[in-house]
């Protein structure tokens, strides 16, 4: 989107270097990435950069102001329902979409927000290869805050392991080496030293938790970096195990499972920015909007996109099962302001502004971004089978 540096790196790129690129990203954690990786960064010009800036703190004054959590209840479902809750997220994602206003400039939009980790690490090797494959310009960043490469690792350390031994901290998941995202995992427990570990080779004795190690050793677990969804834990009656996360335990959660519920599309109607689409909650509308083509159907809680009705009708909107599980947001129309090789296929992309939250922390911290493109109708896979410069991105901000 930064017109003199796009032309610049279009004019420099190679499918060597591509293939280059996609080598060291490959075989840096131990296992090729499973998605499709884009060939090419975002160059985010300053005028953008600021206007995503203005709407994290937007989001963030909400997020952080008295009431929120009283607020949030609502939003998580009784039966899951989990102890030992902390006061806040540890974790949050902004999902921008990006579009322009009525005088043609760059606006993000929100999209989407969550309140559970993201590829910290993976968007790590992400940026820095980018950088070394490619001419990117050493003052445009992609870490905020001043943070640099040691800086970060060091901060995320703080974060999941905190003062406990590595050896004692879990990353958890269902069936981690069946995850699309498992290059994270792996880049995880490369700088951290954490165990990635399935939720069914948990044990547990008592209140406490534990896991045997590759010798046999019972090694006693006393932080859970939880990266499990509920939405797929639900559907997995099949998975063997001794612990249903929702009775307390000796051990802290890295992540707890409440704010998933808590910060989400749940959120989106209580937030007024120039940067938030207006959002209703369809069990308190008074009627159903008139011009429903300017309206999307999204369930509160899914995964992945799904569940989400661009074109809807009404009848759509009345014939949804559970009407407070569902909201309409005001449809935004992502710009094509990518220019590719092909220039009748220009790229459209969502950049995801990463922030955490450790205890202590008056609110959250901006660390790192992550861009996904596309040139179909939505952002994801299923939507560009096929295309080129279009996946799994970083972004890279002018100062």
């Amino acid at each position: 989107m930064h017109q003199e540096l796009r032309q610049r790196f279009n004019a420099a790129f190679t499918q060597e270097k591509y293939e280059a690129f996609l080598h060291t990203m490959n075989t840096s954690y131990g296992e090729p990435c499973t998605f499709r990786i884009s060939e090419t960064p975002i160059f985010v010009p300053r005028d953008l950069k600021n206007k995503l800036l203005k709407g994290v703190e937007d989001i963030c004054a909400v997020i952080t102001a008295p009431g929120f959590k009283e607020r949030s209840e609502a939003a998580l479902p009784d039966h899951l329902r989990v102890p030992g809750e902390h006061a806040h997220t540890q974790f949050l994602q902004l999902d921008f979409g990006i579009c322009k206003d009525e005088n043609g400039q760059f606006v993000p939009q929100l999209i989407e927000m969550q309140g559970f980790p993201s590829l910290y690490f993976f968007q790590h090797l992400l940026a820095t290869s980018y950088r070394k494959h490619f001419d990117i310009p050493s003052d445009f960043f992609h870490l905020f805050g001043g943070l640099d490469e040691k800086g970060y690792i060091d901060l995320m350390r703080q974060v999941i392991v905190g003062d406990a031994k590595p050896e004692n901290v879990i990353l958890l998941e269902v069936e981690p080496e069946k995850q699309n995202t498992r290059i994270d995992f792996w880049g995880t427990a490369k700088y951290l030293g954490i165990k990635v570990l399935c939720l069914s080779k948990l044990k547990k004795e008592g209140r406490d938790l534990y896991y045997l190690d590759e010798n046999g050793r019972k090694i006693g677990v006393e932080r859970i970096y939880n990266r499990i969804i509920f939405d797929e834990l639900e559907r997995r009656a099949d998975l063997p195990r001794e612990w249903d996360m929702t009775t307390e335990v000796n051990a802290e959660w890295v992540g707890h499972p409440n704010w998933f519920f808590r910060i989400s599309k749940h959120s989106l109607p209580f937030i007024q920015s120039d940067f938030v689409p207006k959002t209703l909650f369809v069990n308190e509308l008074k009627e159903i909007p008139a011009d429903l083509e300017n309206w999307v159907l999204k369930p509160l809680f899914s995964f992945s996109g799904q569940g989400v009705k661009i074109n809807i009708t009404r009848e759509d909107v009345e014939s949804v099962d559970d009407p407070s599980n569902f909201i309409l947001q005001r449809k935004v129309e992502y710009v094509a302001g990518v220019q590719t090789p092909d220039p009748n296929e220009p790229s459209k992309c969502e950049i995801r502004m990463m922030l955490v939250w450790d205890k202590g922390w008056p609110a959250p911290r901006l660390v790192n971004n992550l861009i996904r493109m596309s040139k179909g109708e939505m952002v994801g896979v299923r939507y560009n089978k096929g295309k080129e410069w279009v996946g799994s991105s970083a972004g890279f901000f002018e100062p």
